[in-house]
């Protein structure tokens, strides 16, 4: 058991059956009445953000999760799956649970995927990545007067907004988090 004062970011928990990340945390204590703990917390069954409130003196059942680094092999429509490299056991994923990280995993790539009770829950992956441009129209000569983006697809079909500098086929760091680019890469 955990007490709701302890629920600092990225502690995870179960809230009525269901697992829980916590992004942000905030003690809250007013006047002469109790402390009340809010949280912001991400359901690691759906995806979901909630925002639960639990008095100070509260305990919350404790979730054991456990990180397996296994190998991306392919995706479809419902699933992704992964190879564990030391078994060679193959596990898949819902797509729903991983929609947000999945265009940023390339093939034969290794991932912490995390677990709860055999159940897959979410993928680590880096903040960023390189990818390449697949396609996108040449810059414009006179139109680097000023901070001018073009759009560009990259290799997994994302669909960014790149400097005129940058042309076909050259590699770019990509924000996993918004999928915007940083920098050409080097």
């Amino acid at each position: 058991m955990i007490n709701a004062t302890d629920l600092k970011n990225g502690t995870t928990f179960l809230d009525k059956g269901k697992p829980y990340k916590v992004i942000k945390y905030t003690h809250v204590k007013i006047g002469r009445g109790g402390a009340i703990v809010r949280v912001s917390a991400r359901n690691l069954e759906n995806g979901g953000v909630d925002e639960k409130t639990f008095s100070s003196n509260i305990k919350v059942e404790d979730v054991q999760t456990t990180k397996r680094q296994l190998q991306f092999l392919y995706s479809d429509e419902n699933f992704a799956t992964f190879m564990d490299p030391n078994t060679y056991e193959q596990i898949e994923v819902p797509a729903s649970v991983i929609e947000n990280e999945l265009p940023f995993i390339k093939e034969g790539q290794v991932v912490g995927l995390l677990f709860w009770e055999d159940k897959p829950l979410s993928i680590e992956i880096q903040p960023k990545v390189i990818l390449e441009v697949t396609d996108t129209p040449p810059g414009v000569k006179g139109d680097t007067a000023s901070n001018v983006y073009k759009q560009a697809t990259l290799e997994n079909g994302l669909k960014v907004k790149v400097p005129l500098f940058i042309k076909k086929g050259e590699k770019v760091v990509v924000d996993t988090r918004s999928g915007e680019y940083v920098e050409r890469a080097k």
